[in-house]
């Protein structure tokens, strides 16, 4: 089992190290478009996930395609197949993100760690902790930076170290998303998680009846009354 205190522990110090070597400003922008954003707050209003963390995650399942789900990148108007699978239909792209964020595995919703270690490793382990065992960087966070050179499971199960990911990394993401916009911060102390308000809320609870002769108010003369006559008749 992969020891994620050392996992947050060794993607903070590649964090701290990191120098970028691929173009991420392009996609960064589009990523923190202001109409993207409103989309992603929305989701992190409803999950306590930070906004920019499920942006990059939207990028990576299905290269922020509005008709993917954060969850695996298939459809979210139709059941997915892919793991997860059997998730949906839902009525909109953020009903699916909201179910992928508090329902599927990681279960981002429930993390109470939002610095950067926290972040980095709860977004490896959505990818999986395939590279993690391996004692290597994920690509998912660490490609197009100086952290990460080869390795990839080019299949489930399957591991070429000659294979690149080409893709963009969360980790190059995020910081250039945070070029981008200062406001972007990783502090466990000022981001916290709060529950996920997906599904029906709880129903009320129940109003008692009320007073009536059957159903007199506790030591009222009515009460008196009540006790009196079920006395009589119990000895009947």
């Amino acid at each position: 089992m992969t020891d994620l205190v050392a996992l947050r522990a060794a993607n903070e110090a590649r964090w701290a190290n990191a120098k970028v070597t691929g173009n991420f400003a392009a996609v960064a922008r589009r990523l923190a478009a202001p109409a993207a954003r409103s989309r992603y707050l929305a989701v992190s209003d409803s999950t306590g996930v930070p906004w920019a963390a499920i942006a990059v995650i939207h990028e990576r399942e299905c290269s922020q395609d509005w008709g993917g789900s954060l969850a695996q990148g298939d459809p979210w108007n139709r059941v997915s197949v892919h793991v997860p699978a059997g998730r949906g239909p839902f009525n909109s792209w953020e009903e699916a993100a909201i179910d992928a964020l508090a329902h599927c595995a990681p279960y981002a919703a429930r993390n109470r760690d939002w610095s950067i270690g926290g972040t980095l490793t709860k977004l490896e382990e959505y990818n999986g902790l395939g590279y993690a065992a391996r004692r290597q960087p994920s690509p998912y966070i660490w490609s197009g930076t100086d952290q990460y050179r080869s390795g990839k499971y080019i299949r489930d199960g399957v591991y070429d170290p000659n294979a690149v990911d080409n893709q963009p990394g969360c980790a190059g993401l995020l910081l250039a998303m945070m070029a981008l916009d200062p406001g972007i911060q990783f502090d466990k102390k000022s981001i916290a998680a709060r529950p996920a308000t997906a599904g029906p809320a709880p129903p009320p609870p129940l109003e008692s009846p009320p007073p009536s002769i059957t159903n007199p108010v506790k030591g009222s003369i009515g009460a008196f009354v009540a006790s009196v006559l079920a006395a009589l008749f119990k000895r009947k």
